[in-house]
């Protein structure tokens, strides 16, 4: 069943993350002089891209889905950390940083999608293991 809701919360975190390649931040992160920081923001971001649409797909294994859900959130929350030292070491949340900010929360929006998710696959679980209680 492809069509649940959980798999709506999944591809919409994976287009936000793609999304976030083409705001200021990915740039400013990539002008980097050593590019460690670019890297593992690119890196991090296009990891947890591929979990998710890769786990969008295990629909059928919902333990073998949170499993994999989750490990993408550990990266999304690596890439959140590289996006928030490359926004501060920007000088914070100025007047002159909003497209910055705005490339850090949708890292954010997207961290929220995969919690979205992973809460709505539990439910699925719990769901299904009452079903079997009562047969």
């Amino acid at each position: 069943m492809i069509q649940r809701l959980q798999t709506v919360f999944l591809a919409v975190a994976s287009i936000l993350n793609l999304s976030v390649y083409f705001t200021p931040i990915y740039e400013k992160a990539m002008n980097d002089p050593q590019l460690w920081i670019g890297i593992g923001l690119a890196s991090s971001l296009l990891v947890a891209l591929i979990i998710n649409v890769f786990s969008i797909f295990l629909y059928n294994n919902r333990k073998n889905q949170m499993a994999w859900v989750k490990r993408a959130a550990l990266l999304q929350v690596i890439g959140l950390g590289f996006c928030v030292g490359v926004l501060f070491s920007l000088g914070g949340i100025g007047t002159y940083l909003w497209d910055e900010a705005l490339g850090t929360g949708l890292v954010i929006a997207g961290l929220l999608f995969q919690i979205l998710a992973l809460r709505f696959i539990k439910r699925d679980e719990e769901l299904v293991r009452s079903m079997d209680r009562i047969r």
